[in-house]
């Protein structure tokens, strides 16, 4: 098997989830806040994201992180374009760690509208891509957000998740929906309903021999993604923890029979940059531990 194959076959056979390392230039600073380093501890962009490169790399080269407990890590463009330990941050990643190395490629929401908001465009994504696989990462992420329950609004973000979809399909890579429906959503029941029918309509419509990767909040309605899981043309199904605690996501999560963690600010909660890294470390095991228990349901 080729590389792409061997991370393909992670997916389909190994258990673990999905590290979300992923957080963008506006997510940026409260990441790095809840890590104990306030704003104002640095003066440029450039210096903030060599920061939280900083906490990515610790993070990834602790010892209790690796293809034991963790199947793929979701990279920001800046983190995949860095290196860890003289090694670009995929190849790292997959030929030390045994993870698989996954892209986030939207460029951020467009304002709400009809109950949603849509994925702003992405110039240059053809181009992105290609260097994405030349850099040897498996596949993509990217994120649209339901705040209401409006059919029209979920059919529109379903349709732009899968349309971006087949771009990312023809480059050769394996591509993460992620249309999330905001937690705070007062009919989340019936957004979660409409967005289970939008996608079960298009995963139905897609070529035999193509596949996809679904990360869907955590549903009030226990199993309520179980069909996506089964249909062939689903080769995960992950869930974002959405912001509930760890100790509630986990508890959610392992009431999904065969949805494992894609978990960004729950995995990170508790990890500091003042903990030594006896302390930092334990933490994270702990944390990479509970998760991938509640994954394993």
């Amino acid at each position: 098997m080729n590389i792409f194959e061997q991370q393909q076959a992670r997916f389909r056979t190994q258990p673990g989830f999905i590290a979300a390392l992923d957080q963008s230039g506006g997510s940026t600073p409260k990441a790095l806040r809840l890590y104990g380093i306030p704003e104002g501890s640095w003066s440029s962009d450039a210096g903030m994201m060599d920061l939280i490169h900083a906490m990515r790399t610790r993070i990834i080269t602790s010892p209790s992180f690796n293809g034991d407990r963790i199947l793929a890590a979701i990279l920001f463009e800046d983190t995949m374009d860095r290196d860890i330990l003289g090694r670009p941050t995929a190849q790292y990643l997959w030929e030390v760690k045994q993870v698989v190395p996954i892209l986030k490629v939207d460029k951020g929401l467009e304002a709400e509208a009809n109950g949603v908001q849509l994925m702003k465009p992405m110039p240059g994504l053809d181009q992105l891509l290609s260097r994405a696989k030349a850099k040897g990462t498996f596949g993509t992420k990217m994120r649209s957000v339901i705040k209401l329950a409006n059919a029209a609004g979920i059919r529109a973000v379903v349709d732009q998740q899968f349309e971006v979809a087949s771009q990312i399909i023809a480059a050769g890579l394996v591509p993460i929906i992620e249309p999330e429906v905001d937690i705070k959503c007062p009919d989340k029941a019936a957004a979660e309903n409409l967005l289970k029918a939008a996608i079960m309509a298009r995963l139905e419509a897609l070529p035999s021999g193509q596949q996809v990767m679904l990360k869907l909040t955590l549903p009030n309605q226990d199993n309520l993604y179980a069909e996506c899981i089964a249909h062939p043309r689903v080769l995960k199904v992950v869930a974002l923890s959405g912001g509930y605690s760890r100790d509630e996501a986990n508890a959610r999560l392992a009431r999904q029979h065969n949805m494992v963690a894609s978990f960004s600010r729950a995995l990170t909660e508790g990890l500091s940059a003042q903990q030594s890294d006896a302390e930092f470390n334990a933490a994270l095991d702990r944390a990479i531990e509970s998760i991938f228990q509640a994954s394993s349901t």
